[in-house]
């Protein structure tokens, strides 16, 4: 019994200990082991989505997150059997981060390195610098930094960037993320679409087991969907490169080209551009949203319009325009060639063919000086005034006054009749004319086709239709036979093409200083055109408007110019013809063939039935480096047996892809200049080879 007694009683106090120490701990010890459970193990850990991509309409990436990396070295991981292969490469190691990021030489990364070796630094900081993918890729290939992040030390920090790969092609449309991509978009498609691109956060619980920091997944995050765009990405560069090249040549200060598909609304183009420095140009904003300007005589299409939509002018009436200079209730009304004695008598037709301000604001006055409010409906009729509610924010919305609202002077009517007196952002204007191509049916402008994942559309956003009819028949058949007589006959000829037909209507305005009026200081201009092609069977409307400051202001020449670029740009993109009707059946043609890889050379000339002469033998799957020379019936192979292990090959005359092949494949690192045939390269042919060496061609 004694016995049984005392182990009945220490089991008792071990019981009583195990309850009091259980006690100390959740009570006494609390925080304590609280702050340790921590260090080992992180709740709710967020795990933030890749952003969706922003995709063109031929499936081009246009906005994508990249990632980028900074890069680390912890000195004390591997302990001293790291430490001394660290000390055995580090010459090694420091040349190649020199041929990686050129910007330091060996001997700055080397004392660099030795420096964090030297503080024992756990998270050595390698590259000021975030760098790329590539980049990365290759410094992890450098001895001791290719080994495990326990073992050899080296490890990284991901980011996620936003890139562009086009550059600045859309900017202002596609819009921009904040650098801290947890503060969302800040612009355009990003801003409009941000909570389909942004995607939902992930949630992870981190564990460290074995000194390892294990992540196990409780709510995967959701990557963001695509935003598939109606932007065509080569018609979007025809764009902004005609559009450039003429605000260079002119030294405007701002331009915008809108290119909508006529049936569907969808913008294959938008550029906006502002000057930056000589003959520099950037997208800073998105003018051709946001604009508030007087549109000049490109309005003058719908004020002809309400009046023959009234029944009060036929193309048969006309107007005595006299020497260029009318008095409008005591205010000039002039003509652009009153100093050179005006058009006199012109017909309706012939008003827009020259853009006559007297011709238009004499019928619009004649008609409707009594009850201007009945002009201003009949621009409302026609949806001039309704806000397009868009899908990417910042577009303004039209102001078209009215009598009733008050502020209405004896001039409004006739100045507004010509594009002043109102104020209508760019893609309003394109929209109207746009509506006048579709057969009178407008439709309201679209950025964006709809939302994908995987390839795959999940949502699609339909054609969204403002006015089915803007006009009858009769009008929208007479305004479109004046139109093209605009641009065959009048004004507009620079816009025309000798392809196919075009339609539109040229615009030069004065812009308005505010306060100052339109004439203190330097006069500044507002030339644009407005139109369609072909415009017998209309698939594409274009709008282009520039400002200038001073000189000579002409929206046929200088818009339409742009216009005309575009359209015939535009159109032989389009165009698709039969290769066998540009073929004389009875010419053997004969291609020009690169210098390069001669097997592959033949197999492509025998499947396109071309003879070929060959001076070599095949060896195999062996490599056979060589050049061609056409002659009338055939194509010469020859082998060139002048390449020798450890020297420079010649690749002039080969293309690109064999130029870069032969040459990675002996060690080399290329850099490509230009586009075609190589034409020269940096380092002769018979010089000694060194890995890693960079060689540069320049094509043509």
């Amino acid at each position: 019994m004694t016995r049984y007694f005392f182990v009945i009683l220490i089991m008792g106090l071990v019981g009583v200990a195990i309850i009091v120490k259980a006690a100390i701990i959740m009570f006494a010890e609390r925080q304590y082991w609280q702050d340790v459970a921590e260090r080992f193990v992180k709740e709710n850990v967020i795990v933030k989505p890749n952003r969706g991509n922003i995709i063109s309409s031929d499936g081009s990436l246009m906005a994508s997150s990249l990632p980028e990396y900074r890069i680390y070295m912890d000195f004390k991981a591997g302990g001293e059997e790291k430490d001394a292969l660290l000390m055995k490469h580090l010459d090694e190691i420091c040349e190649g981060l020199n041929k990686i990021f050129p910007g330091k030489s060996a001997r700055e990364f080397k004392n660099h390195l030795l420096t964090g070796r030297k503080k024992g630094s756990r998270n050595y900081l390698i590259y000021p610098e975030r760098i790329s993918y590539i980049q990365y890729k290759e410094a992890k290939n450098l001895p001791v930094f290719s080994m495990n992040k326990y073992r050899g030390g080296f490890h990284e920090q991901v980011y996620n960037q936003r890139k562009k790969p086009f550059g600045s092609l859309a900017n202002r449309t596609l819009g921009d993320v904040y650098a801290d991509t947890a503060k969302g978009a800040r612009s355009g498609i990003e801003l409009a679409f941000d909570s389909i691109l942004k995607g939902k956060d992930g949630i992870t619980r981190r564990q460290k087991v074995k000194n390892k920091w294990l992540n196990i997944v409780e709510i995967p995050p959701t990557d963001g969907y695509d935003v598939v765009t109606t932007i065509d990405v080569g018609m979007q560069d025809i764009c902004e490169k005609a559009l450039v090249d003429m605000l260079r040549e002119i030294n405007a200060t701002e331009g915008v080209v809108v290119l909508m598909e006529t049936e569907t609304g969808d913008v294959k183009g938008i550029v906006n551009m502002t000057r930056v420095g000589v003959g520099q140009y950037r997208e800073i904003r998105n003018g051709a949203l946001s604009n508030m300007m007087e549109p000049g005589s490109t309005f003058k299409t719908a004020s002809m319009m309400v009046a023959l939509e009234d029944g009060y002018i036929t193309t048969e009436d006309g107007v005595d325009t006299g020497n260029g200079i009318k008095m409008m209730h005591n205010r000039p009304m002039r003509d652009h060639n009153w100093r050179r004695g005006g058009y006199q008598y012109l017909t309706v037709p012939q008003i827009l063919m020259v853009s006559s301000n007297i011709g238009i604001s004499t019928l619009i006055e004649k008609h409707y000086g009594k009850d201007p409010g009945k002009f201003v409906e009949g621009l409302y009729r026609m949806s001039m005034n309704v806000p397009l509610e868009l899908q990417i924010p910042g577009a303004g919305k039209p102001n078209i006054r009215h009598p009733k609202d008050g502020r209405w002077s004896r001039t409004a009517l006739p100045w507004m009749s010509i594009g002043y007196e109102t104020q209508i952002p760019p893609i309003y204007t394109a929209t109207f004319y746009n509506a006048i191509a579709n057969n009178g049916k407008m439709v309201k402008p679209r950025f964006v086709k709809g939302i994908s994942r995987n390839g795959t559309m999940v949502e699609e956003y339909p054609v969204e239709v403002i006015n089915p009819s803007i006009c009858s028949e009769k009008t929208l058949t007479t305004i479109k036979e004046i139109l093209e007589k605009v641009v065959s006959d009048g004004l507009a000829k620079p816009a025309g093409s000798k392809q196919f037909k075009v339609a539109g209507k040229t615009g030069t305005a004065q812009v308005s200083q505010g306060a100052a009026g339109y004439t203190s200081g330097v006069t500044n201009y507002l030339v644009s055109f407005c139109g369609y092609f072909p415009a017998d069977k209309p698939k594409y409307t274009c709008l282009v408007a520039i400002q200038k400051a001073g000189g000579l202001a002409s929206g046929g020449l200088m818009a339409g110019g742009v216009f005309g670029k575009i359209a015939e740009r535009v159109y032989a993109k389009d165009l698709v013809l039969n290769i066998k009707n540009a073929i004389d059946s009875a010419t053997v043609v004969i291609p020009d063939v690169k210098a390069g890889e001669m097997l592959a050379a033949r197999k492509v000339l025998d499947g396109l039935d071309v003879n070929t002469d060959v001076s070599f033998r095949a060896r195999g799957s062996k490599q056979i480096w060589g050049s061609a020379e056409p002659n009338e019936k055939e194509v010469v192979l020859n082998e060139n047996k002048t390449l020798s292990e450890g020297v420079v090959p010649s690749v002039v005359g080969m293309g690109a892809r064999d130029a870069v092949y032969l040459l990675e494949s002996k060690g080399m690192k290329v850099h490509i200049a230009g586009v075609g045939k190589v034409r020269r390269q940096s380092i002769a042919h018979g010089a000694k080879i060194q890995k890693g060496q960079t060689i540069t061609l320049q094509l043509n």
